[in-house]
């Protein structure tokens, strides 16, 4: 699957791989470029950013209280929650630096807008193949709406939310005049237990919206559940990618290493590729087909004139003579000629 075209509609093909980036640069540009190289050498065939600032997404209360989820910054010296968002977030020029450096590595580049001015920025001027809307923004109707009329590919994850808000999300998206959709099914804990992923909620979006390809946004540790989401037909996988997973930041801990990525890229594309048709078809050549099958044979030594009966017949490898599925039309029918045990019946044989 390949987003190089802004609009051309996403297709059910092989899963298209994008390596989550985020923050895990922690702000160093120099970081950045090695994910995005160590990304290509993986074989994702994207790496996507998150274009945030300070005043885009926390109110300033946020930052008065200091406490995000599982990082209470309230007990620690070296950074506020407004300093680590300030020094984690990519400024415009960063991420157009960026877009020139994966454009050379001929890698897909994208980002996660939090603002309408981000929005403009990606499509207007980094020329984005596609808007990633986070989880967060799902119940976001302006913002949606803001954002498909853009009329750019959107790859929307579904965390935090039930079926019937999607659905409002998805005709916001809609009645906007954007069809244009990918879906993931996304659990927003980082990371979840297996029980809580519900993988077969990819199946639940499939039966829902038929139109549109279902991917998976993944929070998991390892590389086992993005690719049994493959085998369900995720057609984009979206993991969080870092250099190392001890690293100082927010998502390194959740994230893929290199090697992990490499496993996922290969993987799913061998899984995609052995998923094949629906339709059931032997695949086998007509000479293997021969070979395993059986024949038609005499258990006897059978002299010319006899009639044979169910008793004379025995069915052996390989299948070259008379299909044992023919048997009640051979009964009863006479031998032409003399013929020893274990011999292979074919047409000639009998009348």
């Amino acid at each position: 699957m390949k987003l190089t075209e802004k609009k051309e509609l996403f297709n059910f093909c092989k899963p298209y791989i994008i390596a989550e980036i985020g923050a895990n640069h922690n702000g160093d540009m120099k970081i950045a470029r090695t994910l995005i190289k160590e990304a290509k050498s993986a074989g994702a065939d994207c790496v996507k950013f998150q274009s945030w600032t300070k005043d885009s997404v926390f109110a300033r209360v946020k930052y008065e209280d200091n406490y995000f989820i599982s990082d209470d910054y309230r007990d620690r010296t070296d950074y506020t929650l407004e300093e680590i968002v300030e020094e984690y977030s990519i400024s415009e020029s960063e991420l157009l630096e960026m877009k020139e450096y994966a454009d050379s590595l001929k890698i897909d580049f994208s980002s996660t807008p939090f603002s309408k001015k981000e929005v403009d920025f990606l499509v207007d001027k980094l020329n984005a193949p596609f808007i990633k809307v986070a989880s967060m923004d799902l119940n976001n109707h302006p913002f949606l709406h803001y954002i498909a009329q853009k009329n750019v590919p959107i790859v929307l994850s579904t965390g935090l939310s039930e079926l019937h808000e999607i659905d409002k999300a998805i005709s916001v998206i809609e009645n906007a005049g954007n069809k244009n959709i990918c879906i993931l099914h996304c659990v927003a804990t980082y990371p979840p237990v297996d029980s809580e992923v519900n993988l077969n909620n990819i199946k639940t979006l499939m039966l829902n919206y038929p139109n549109y390809p279902i991917g998976f946004s993944d929070h998991t540790i390892g590389v086992e559940i993005p690719l049994a989401s493959v085998a369900l037909g995720a057609v984009i996988i979206e993991k969080h990618f870092t250099l190392d997973k001890n690293m100082e930041g927010w998502d390194h801990k959740v994230s893929a290493t290199k090697e992990e990525l490499q496993i996922i890229v290969k993987g799913s594309k061998r899984i995609n590729e052995a998923l094949g048709s629906a339709r059931i078809v032997a695949t086998e050549s007509d000479e293997k087909k021969a070979e395993f099958r059986r024949s038609i044979v005499l258990s006897r030594a059978m002299k010319s004139g006899e009639v044979i009966g169910e008793k004379d017949l025995d069915y052996k490898r390989p299948g070259t003579g008379l299909k044992p599925e023919l048997t009640e039309f051979i009964i009863g029918l006479t031998i032409k000629k003399d013929l020893p045990e274990d011999h292979i019946l074919t047409k000639t044989d009998i009348q």
